[in-house]
């Protein structure tokens, strides 16, 4: 293996000097005579995927989203977060739409899930238009960074080319952080996906906008840590707001109790002033691992949107499918298509 290894660093330089002196560049080098790993699924998405077989998609998936929002602005922070619990189990898929029994859409833990309904509105539209074309997990992509935009938020290019995955397992769902876990958790869920502390706490500041079941923070009000006492980081003002918002445990209350329709820095504000609604959002403010990404976000607006939009796109990135007998193009994105004979 010795003699082997030096003779082909003796050809290589040998070809080196050969070509060196025709003045042309060499075809041949290390990297190509060593078998290659794949490249990354996601090098292989595209921001021109369907320039010539779907042109006018992005615009029907923003025209769709804008008449939504429009119709019912809490939708912009539905979709956000349907996207994210796509991603977050399995990759960007899709796999959260599947109507089945046992699916993901079924679990106890997307109970409060919306934007279906959207999705399925943008989906006809381009079936119309481009049928079996555009991926449903394309759409969701593309409808999460609209919904954002019109939230008042950044915007960013999403590269396309995904497939829409067969599978779908609703305990897999029931693992995606619920707003009770601490920081370790948190990170590493996030790095589990490939996301970094930064990318946490960039993407909870979607939080900006959108409510939280009363379900889900109950505990802080009456029965933190077990101890039949409320969390002591709620100050007194916010603890009785909140208990008279929370007569049931699907009430719904306001991420952001300061500004809730807009898209900016108030919820790291927040976190500074201990308004965080749930635990996990609290959390970020008291750990040290992410207190000062808070504090950078919150001083900073423009930090927190280009950070936001750059970690937006490596969330819809993560285990995407792009290859044939890797995935399909649902012609409804409830279903799985019907194998055709």
């Amino acid at each position: 293996m010795a003699s082997m290894a030096s003779f082909v660093l003796f050809l290589l330089f040998h070809l080196h000097l050969v070509t060196a002196a025709l003045g042309v560049q060499p075809v041949i080098t290390v990297a190509s005579m060593v078998s290659r790993a794949p490249p990354p699924p996601a090098s292989l998405l595209s921001h021109s995927f369907y320039r010539r077989t779907c042109p006018d998609a992005e615009g029907i998936i923003h025209r769709k989203v804008q008449a939504w929002v429009n119709k019912d602005f809490t939708l912009a922070a539905a979709l956000i977060r349907l996207h994210f619990h796509d991603c977050a189990v399995r990759g960007c898929d899709a796999s959260i739409l599947l109507n089945y029994r046992r699916s993901e859409r079924r679990a106890l833990a997307s109970k409060t899930l919306r934007g279906f309904r959207v999705i399925d509105d943008i989906k006809a539209e381009l079936e119309r238009k481009c049928p079996r074309t555009v991926s449903c997990s394309d759409i969701l992509t593309a409808a999460a960074r609209d919904a954002t935009i019109l939230a008042g938020g950044p915007f960013w290019e999403v590269p396309f080319g995904r497939k829409d995955g067969r599978i779908t397992i609703a305990a897999e769902a029931e693992r995606v952080p619920q707003g009770r876990e601490n920081v370790t958790a948190l990170i590493d869920y996030f790095r589990h996906l490939g996301l970094d502390v930064l990318d946490l706490v960039a993407l909870s500041g979607a939080h900006t906008i959108g409510r939280a079941a009363c379900h889900t923070f109950n505990d802080r009000l009456y029965n933190f840590n077990r101890t039949r006492k409320p969390d002591p980081n709620l100050k007194p003002p916010f603890l009785n707001l909140l208990r008279r918002q929370c007569k049931k445990d699907m009430d719904l209350v306001f991420l952001d109790a300061t500004t809730p329709k807009m898209f900016d820095t108030a919820y790291f504000k927040n976190l500074q002033k201990k308004l965080g609604l749930l635990t996990t959002d609290q959390a970020l403010q008291s750990d040290e691992r992410t207190s000062s990404f808070v504090d950078l976000m919150a001083n900073q607006p423009f930090l927190f949107e280009s950070q936001f939009s750059a970690s937006m796109v490596k969330l819809g990135n993560v285990g995407v499918l792009v290859r044939k007998n890797e995935g399909e193009i649902r012609v409804n994105c409830n279903f799985i298509n019907r194998r055709r004979k």
